[in-house]
């Protein structure tokens, strides 16, 4: 697949995405991830590909810094909004795709929450990129949370679209409002990883205590352990 689909598909959601059930488990996300920071609220966190900025606003209600960057305007849109109509004044939202962070030691923290860049890409070079980019724009000592679809999740139950076992990849449909009241159709295509490969390419770029842990919508934990049942896995590192 060369076409890049999220682009154009979140650019027509954005009131639906955040009708979506796995947005509801943000604030227990966010508890771990002040927990993991030891609610220092002097960190400067990035959240790549912050979408409509649910974490990042979430964050910001509890006195962090926060820069969001995603690739969708309208996602964006909608986060700045939010923002303003809460007075939130730590928290900006930036244009930018993840591939291309620029960012240099700039944060004590780096989120890649659900999806919201890595794993999406049309190439896992790509989806390396991202991870680079992260590397770079952590100061030493810095922490990083990911989440990502599981591979084991994807070999061991159903999926809605067709698995490749080979790649890792599925390809699905998915719909989207047009503004005349029909539905537009996208072909899309993401990338599950293995709990190996992840830890492979986060100590490759040098992170040191990878850690995994089980991945339960709005109850991230360090009390539970991966397992298969897990859509997605949860990673912490440490630059």
């Amino acid at each position: 697949m060369t076409g890049r689909w999220y682009e154009e598909y979140f650019e027509k959601t954005g009131e639906e995405y955040d009708k979506e059930p796995f947005t509801r488990g943000t604030k227990g996300e966010v508890d771990f991830i002040e927990k993991e920071l030891e609610y220092d609220r002097s960190k400067r966190i990035l959240d790549v590909g912050c979408g409509t900025g649910r974490h990042s606003l979430e964050l910001a209600r509890r006195g962090y810094t926060v820069v969001g960057i995603d690739i969708s305007r309208n996602f964006l849109e909608r986060a700045r909004c939010q923002a303003k109509e809460e007075g939130l004044e730590k928290v900006t939202f930036l244009e930018r795709d993840a591939r291309d962070l620029g960012f240099d030691g700039e944060f004590d923290a780096v989120l890649s929450i659900c999806e919201g860049a890595f794993s999406l890409m049309e190439t896992d070079k790509m989806n390396y990129r991202i991870l680079e980019g992260i590397w770079e724009a952590l100061r030493e000592g810095g922490k990083f949370i990911l989440t990502t679809l599981s591979a084991v999740y994807a070999l061991t139950h159903q999926l809605g679209g067709e698995f490749n076992i080979v790649t890792f990849r599925e390809r699905f449909t998915m719909e989207a409002p047009e503004v005349n009241g029909t539905k537009k159709k996208f072909e899309c295509e993401q990338r599950y990883y293995s709990y190996t490969e992840i830890n492979w390419l986060l100590k490759g770029l040098g992170f040191r205590h990878v850690e995994f842990f089980g991945c339960k919508l709005g109850a991230f934990s360090r009390e539970r352990k991966p397992s298969k049942d897990d859509f997605e896995m949860l990673a912490v590192a440490e630059k």
